[in-house]
């Protein structure tokens, strides 16, 4: 399966922060949506970072409640790694398993199209091998 199928079975959009959001104001859009991670943008275009609920676990570890009021920015991954729709979702499985991490933005022509999860793609390769069952099953039963 590729990307662009996954994310057609997705709702459209991508839930985007700005640099300068503090982390608690993040931690709320993230509940608030009931997501794991935000690409961080100035023009929804473009990918300046990304930042999950594992950033802010992390620093709240290190630093407590005074983090709360910090940008983004600052805890944000400005490396990020990212794929176009036309990539096949095991390897985006492997890009993920490889990298730690749990979230990719989805990029077309330079812009900023979607968001992927591991659960998406573990959902979608499922999907896949169900229907590669039922195809063998059919084939030995005869259907």
């Amino acid at each position: 399966m590729l990307v662009s199928q996954i994310l057609k079975q997705k709702p459209q959009g991508v839930i985007t922060a700005a640099p300068a959001m503090t982390i608690a104001e993040l931690a709320a859009l993230l509940a608030q949506h009931k997501i794991g991670a935000v690409v961080v943008t100035t023009d929804q275009k473009s990918v300046q970072g990304i930042v999950s609920e594992r950033d802010i676990v992390r620093v709240l570890g290190q630093k407590g409640a005074a983090a709360l009021t910090q940008p983004i920015s600052s805890i944000m991954t400005a490396k990020v790694v990212t794929c176009p729709l036309d990539v096949r979702a095991t390897h985006v499985l492997q890009l993920m398993t490889e990298g730690r991490f749990r979230h990719m933005p989805v990029m077309a022509d330079g812009a900023l199209v979607g968001m992927i999860s591991i659960g998406d793609v573990v959902k979608a390769r499922l999907s896949e091998l169900a229907m590669e069952k039922d195809a063998l099953e059919g084939m030995i039963k005869g259907f």
